[in-house]
């Protein structure tokens, strides 16, 4: 099992139905991602990138094609899987803890030993004495971190992020990005990022795959350099190979769409 990816899109293609008819979101797509590979998404909105991260997380399941997780089909949502979105949807009546035990509870694993791991992840990401507060007494990029103590706690071996870091002020956002890549290499998980900020793919990804649109296909495959995937995101930008791999990615879709951005 040690060669097989962690997670797989095998000849995936979906078509969305709705009362106007059949929409083809991605067709074709092959993508294999090894254990404890970052890779990121990146292309034009609304070439199906959010669509492969639900597939992914088994949220629904292909038209065509195979979505495997350890070399088996993904038929429903899979506890070795985890989901951070661009929203933290902490709930409000809940305190720190009890919202980062969230997906303990769903396992029916909300148990002491639970929770005290709760607590060792929140002291670990920063937030050590939080848990008794409540989200509206946090920051957001304090509340960003309760949504990856919530994602993390479960202990998933695939994290899936859809955007986590593009609501955040840019300052927090670098610190944000610097912690979630340090935390997941030490642990040698899996992740897939979607983002629109180029900058963020090349600072964070050993692996960059371009899409386009019409319908969403992967049009190219970047493997990011030694040199940037041995700094921290933070370092990586003041690398003269950041540079040329950002306007790279940059001339490879400014003809896509027009709101393909960094920062």
């Amino acid at each position: 099992m040690k060669d097989t990816p962690a997670m797989e899109l095998r000849g995936v293609s979906h078509v969305y139905v709705n009362d106007k008819g059949a929409y083809l979101a991605v067709e074709g797509i092959q993508l294999a991602v090894a254990r404890g590979e970052f890779v990121s998404l990146v292309g034009p909105s609304g070439c199906g990138k959010t669509t492969l991260l639900s597939l992914l997380a088994g949220l629904f399941s292909p038209t065509i094609g195979h979505v495997l997780l350890d070399g088996k089909d993904v038929t429903g949502p899979a506890p070795q899987v985890g989901y951070m979105l661009q929203q933290d949807y902490l709930f409000p009546w809940r305190t720190i803890a009890d919202n980062a035990a969230v997906g303990l509870e769903i396992q029916g694993r909300k148990t002491q030993r639970g929770m005290g791991r709760v607590e060792e992840w929140l002291a670990e990401l920063g937030l050590e004495g939080s848990g008794g507060r409540y989200p509206h007494e946090l920051s957001g990029g304090m509340r960003q971190r309760v949504a990856l103590v919530r994602t993390l706690v479960t202990e998933p071996e695939v994290l899936l992020l859809d955007e986590p870091f593009s609501a955040l002020d840019l300052q927090i956002k670098l610190q944000l990005e610097d912690l979630v890549q340090e935390t997941l290499r030490r642990l040698g998980k899996t992740a897939v990022l979607v983002t629109h900020d180029l900058a963020e793919a090349v600072a964070m990804s050993d692996r960059i795959i371009v899409m386009g649109r019409g319908p969403g296909r992967i049009v190219r495959e970047i493997i990011v350099p030694e040199a940037l995937r041995a700094a921290t995101p933070l370092q990586a930008r003041g690398l003269p190979e950041y540079s040329e791999l950002f306007q790279e990615l940059w001339e490879e879709l400014e003809d896509k769409e027009e709101g393909v951005h960094g920062a």
